[in-house]
């Protein structure tokens, strides 16, 4: 049984939609983007999902209960870190920890988490000394506390330094292995094609794609083949190829849907020449590519 379902969410204040009949499943044990430029959806949809805000329409399971009426005993099995949360400054990270898991009928121990959070040097630290990355850190290690079988994350890596970004993503890597599943937002294209099992996007409360990034990167999206001709070759010489080719100069530049087969097609014509295709490189799009064509952003 998937861990999410949902058909036909719809949310609606006054006569704006900002839900507007989404339907998505969630596998266990994968992690799940929710993409979307603000105003999106993603927020509504996410609160439906935890449980703090009404539906108007639409079906929402989340590890067999229903968010709105699953009390106490859903809330057990989930863990939610949101963007911002407040603490009590006069707590160190160990007594805050111990708190946290004592809401939980089945809790992880709380240096076990501090550790695996990176905050062990901090333990015994009054929260009120932490930077901004460190306590970034704590509010992953409270949605960790008790033990949660389905982990909302919510721009987990804002404000992370580029090393601090790669630790947390070994984390919520490590916690996919355990078979924690993740719904996860970010503006972060790059850490969503990293982590993500599959994605959704979102646009104006309506769902416009979903798919393993991959997939929606290949889906109607071409590549880009360039090389330098050989010597003494011009780009009438070049075998019959699937894609447009443009050459400036020397260099020749080829848009396909068919990379594989180009590139296959290229290197048999130059090792049977007996010659080399320098600065032969093949570049896909990036999910940032494709997710701003599906939300109808240009980049400027």
């Amino acid at each position: 049984m998937s861990a999410v379902i949902v058909q036909g969410l719809t949310k609606t204040y006054g006569t704006v939609k900002a839900v507007d009949e989404v339907s998505f499943t969630v596998e266990r044990g994968e992690v799940f983007a929710l993409l979307g430029p603000n105003g999106a959806g993603k927020t509504t949809t996410v609160e439906i999902l935890e449980g703090h805000r009404d539906r108007d329409a639409g079906e929402v399971s989340v590890l067999g209960f229903d968010p709105a009426t699953g009390g106490r005993g859903y809330r057990e099995h989930i863990g939610i870190v949101l963007q911002e949360a407040g603490f009590e400054e006069e707590f160190s990270v160990v007594e805050l920890l111990r708190l946290y898991a004592g809401f939980y009928p089945c809790p992880r121990d709380p240096d076990e988490v501090i550790e695996q959070v990176g905050l062990k040097d901090k333990r015994d630290a009054r929260v009120r000394t932490l930077s901004g990355g460190q306590r970034r850190r704590l509010d992953l290690a409270l949605g960790l506390a008790g033990r949660p079988e389905l982990l909302f994350l919510d721009e987990p890596t804002t404000g992370f330094d580029p090393s601090a970004r790669h630790r947390a993503w070994e984390l919520i890597e490590g916690l996919r292995s355990s078979g924690t599943t993740i719904l996860l937002t970010t503006h972060y294209m790059d850490e969503a094609q990293h982590l993500a099992d599959r994605v959704a996007v979102l646009r104006e409360g309506r769902l416009v794609a979903a798919g393993a990034p991959e997939a929606l990167i290949g889906a109607g999206h071409t590549s880009v083949l360039s090389f330098r001709l050989p010597a003494g070759t011009m780009p009438a010489d070049l075998p019959a190829l699937t894609g447009h080719v443009e050459a400036r100069g020397p260099v020749v530049s080829i848009e396909t849907a068919q990379p594989a087969r180009d590139m296959h097609t290229l290197t048999g014509w130059a090792l049977d020449r007996g010659t080399e295709l320098t600065s032969l490189t093949l570049a896909r799009p990036s999910l940032e590519e494709v997710y701003l064509d599906l939300v109808g952003e240009a980049t400027s």
